[in-house]
C-alpha cells in the first residue's frame, strides 16, 4: 500500500513539474491599451524573446507571413473607424499580421479573421487592409513588444521598430 502511494505521489510530482517546464518554454501573452486618433484601441500577442537568434531573415524568414508575435495570432481591436498609413479600416478585431523584407517596406496587414492560431490558415482574401511601412533601426529589444505613440503604434522587435501611422 505505501509503495502505490509513493508511485502515485511521484507521477504527480513528475506530471506538475512537466506541465510547469512546458509553461515556462511559452512566450508570455501581453496586451496593450492606447487611445489614437479618438479611438481606444488594444493589442493582445504573444511576447517571444530573441535569446541570441536571428529574427528577421531567420527564425522569421523574409516575404512570408508572420503572425507578428508569438502563439495565436496578433490581435488589434479598435472601437471606431480610423486612418492607416492614409487608408480607412472600420473598427472591429482583426488578426495582424507582417511581411517582413530583407530591404525596403514591409506589408503591415490588418486580417478580417481575427481568432486563428499563428498564421498557418492566414487567407489573404480575407484581408480588410494592407499598407506599406518602413522599418526603423531601433536599440536592441529583447521582447517583442507593442508601444503606443501620439501618431499610432509600433511593433519593437530585435534590432527593427515597425511604425504604423493611425488617423
Amino acid at each position: 500500500m505505501k509503495a502505490v502511494f509513493q508511485i502515485k505521489a511521484l507521477s504527480f510530482l513528475l506530471c506538475a513539474v512537466l506541465l510547469s517546464t512546458a509553461a515556462m518554454a511559452q512566450s508570455p501573452h501581453k496586451g496593450v491599451k492606447g487611445t489614437v486618433a479618438g479611438a481606444d484601441i488594444t493589442i493582445r500577442y504573444g511576447s517571444p524573446f530573441v535569446k541570441g537568434r536571428k529574427i528577421w531573415g531567420g527564425l522569421e524568414p523574409y516575404g512570408k507571413v508572420y503572425r507578428a508575435g508569438a502563439d495565436s495570432a496578433t490581435t488589434f481591436t479598435t472601437d471606431k473607424d480610423i486612418t492607416v498609413e492614409g487608408k480607412k479600416l472600420a473598427k472591429g478585431k482583426y488578426a495582424f499580421f507582417v511581411i517582413p523584407v530583407e530591404k525596403g517596406k514591409w506589408t503591415v496587414i490588418f486580417n478580417k479573421t481575427a481568432e486563428q492560431w499563428g498564421a498557418f490558415k492566414y487567407d489573404q482574401a480575407q484581408d480588410a487592409l494592407r499598407v506599406m511601412v518602413t522599418p526603423k533601426a531601433h536599440a536592441m529589444t529583447e521582447s517583442l513588444t507593442y508601444v503606443f505613440s501620439k501618431s499610432g503604434f509600433s511593433m519593437d522587435w530585435d534590432k527593427i521598430s515597425i511604425p504604423v501611422s493611425i488617423k
